[in-house]
């Protein structure tokens, strides 16, 4: 078993792989046997986080992830601990392994009552065995009802592989049907847990969506699954989640030409400011020269505070040389930029104003997409909305499969997409989407997205490839805000600097 933290790259598989992963392992091992070492799983990290815990709530669903439960429960009680089992199965239906479950808990005397206990402290724990990967749409009736009686406790809860009415493929909340209307998308009966011990993989929906809030501390266990003939190791994942970049040295030799020039264009009238945090955060990643070039007739030639940079008229600027960051605070004064930009740039990062343009101009797009014929680098920094207008649709539908709006993206545009937000997702053509894993909601303030495109274009120009930039740069954004002093707000230019 192992505690999941932002420093090292996972895997991640979405519930097709997960099944196959289950049904190979299945086959493999003697019946019941997989659901038995999820239960042992189950019970020892309960036991490790909850040691002093008088009673442990073990709510259980109909299926496997139910049976997963029960066996836990048989755990836990023969190792002493007071266990309350209320169970929504019924025997007629029930899966096979949760039936052998099942008999094994009332063999061993494990107590089952019809209503979740009221007697629970913060030193108690729940364990939340209601649904798994298999359901898309939210829990009603009973189910729901002890959801919010367990969202309520004192006592912390553990969720089994998934906390019950988060979708394991996307992050976002199971589908809640509406009599008279369409379904809708519902967060009121999600278990939010402090824990969650994810089995065989880890599931995309637990790092991105609503998944980073709903899961709290992530845990993974293979159930000796994942040696190298083993299913785990021959199933694809579908997604993987970002590591911590490998550190670089500078070699003594080396000189400010070594490290790459940056252009930033963009701050039109009364948004110099974005401009400026994108170039503020560019020189502080390592570029070794960083150029702003204004839209709005000129305003400064000079910052006091930042006298590194240098600031040139756009048109001056050799952006075939260049990694240009285009669209901060750029208004619609950059569209006229744009043709330019997205034929001559060596490399190129496009945020903001410059999106909003493209996304309304079919010319524009045409010559997004040939730049990668061309052997030209582009990232796509979107937040949601700006990703919705690129796509055409809603930010309700970008945000209701992340993953899948990120490789539309970078699919339609033939370049590395950026979807920013809660587990930022990066998408590449023909290459499995990351998920970030680090940042939290302090980045929840005007400036950061500025920030962010700074750091990418200073990658790129530093020579690494699209992708790789992209990656490390939204890596190091979210971490410098994880790493936040506590009581310290979080701005902008002091992100830049940091």
């Amino acid at each position: 078993m192992q505690r999941i933290t932002p420093n090292r790259a996972h895997p991640l598989f979405d519930t097709a792989a997960t099944r196959r992963i289950e049904q190979g392992a299945m086959a493999q091992l003697p019946p019941h046997t997989l659901m038995q070492r999820a239960g042992l799983a189950v019970a020892r990290l309960a036991l490790a986080l909850a040691p002093h815990a008088r009673s442990v709530w073990i709510a259980c669903g109909p299926g496997n992830n139910g049976g997963d439960g029960l066996e836990a429960a048989t755990q836990l009680h023969l190792r002493g601990k007071t266990v309350v089992v209320t169970w929504l199965g019924l025997e007629v239906n029930a899966p096979a392994d949760s039936l052998a479950a099942l008999a094994r808990a009332r063999a061993a005397g494990v107590p089952f009552a019809d209503a979740p206990p009221t007697t629970l402290t913060a030193q108690d724990l729940c364990i939340d065995a209601l649904l798994g990967i298999g359901s898309s749409r939210a829990p009603a009736g009973t189910m729901a009802a002890w959801i919010t009686a367990m969202n309520a406790s004192p006592a912390p809860t553990l969720a089994i592989d998934l906390p019950t009415g988060l979708q394991a493929d996307t992050g976002n909340f199971a589908m809640q049907s509406v009599a008279g209307s369409a379904d809708t998308i519902s967060g009121s009966s999600t278990i939010y847990a402090k824990n969650t011990l994810c089995l065989l993989g880890l599931k995309p929906g637990l790092f991105t969506g609503h998944g980073r809030d709903t899961a709290g501390q992530v845990w993974l266990d293979d159930l000796e699954t994942s040696n190298a003939s083993t299913p785990t190791a021959l199933t694809a994942p579908t997604a993987q989640l970002v590591g911590a970049p490998i550190p670089t040295c500078r070699t003594h030799a080396s000189h400010k030409g070594s490290y790459g020039d940056v252009a930033i264009l963009g701050g039109a009238p009364g948004m110099a400011g974005a401009a400026l945090l994108a170039a503020s955060a560019a020189l502080h990643t390592g570029a070794g020269r960083v150029f702003v070039g204004l839209l709005d007739g000129g305003s400064l030639s000079v910052h006091p505070e930042q006298p590194e940079l240098m600031f040139r008229a756009p048109s001056a600027l050799p952006l075939h040389a260049l990694a240009v960051v285009c669209g901060c605070g750029g208004g619609e004064a950059v569209r006229a930029l744009l043709p330019r930009v997205l034929l001559e740039a060596a490399r190129l990062v496009l945020d903001a104003d410059a999106l909003n343009a493209i996304a309304t101009d079919t010319t524009l797009q045409a010559q997004l997409r040939a730049r990668a014929a061309q052997g030209l680098p582009t990232v796509l920094t979107p937040h949601p909305l700006e990703a919705a207008r690129l796509l055409g649709c809603s930010t309700t539908q970008i945000q209701a499969d992340r993953l899948s709006a990120a490789q539309q993206l970078a699919d339609r545009f033939a370049c590395v997409a950026v979807l920013k937000g809660s587990g930022t997702v990066i998408a590449a053509p023909s290459q499995m989407p990351h998920i970030n894993p680090t940042g939290n909601g302090r980045l929840a303030t005007a400036g950061t997205g500025d920030v962010l495109a700074g750091m990418v274009g200073a990658r790129l120009a530093m020579g690494q490839f699209a992708m790789a930039a992209a990656c490390d740069a939204v890596y190091a954004h979210g971490l410098a805000a994880d790493g936040w002093p506590l009581g310290v707000p979080l701005t902008a230019s002091a992100l830049a600097r940091r």
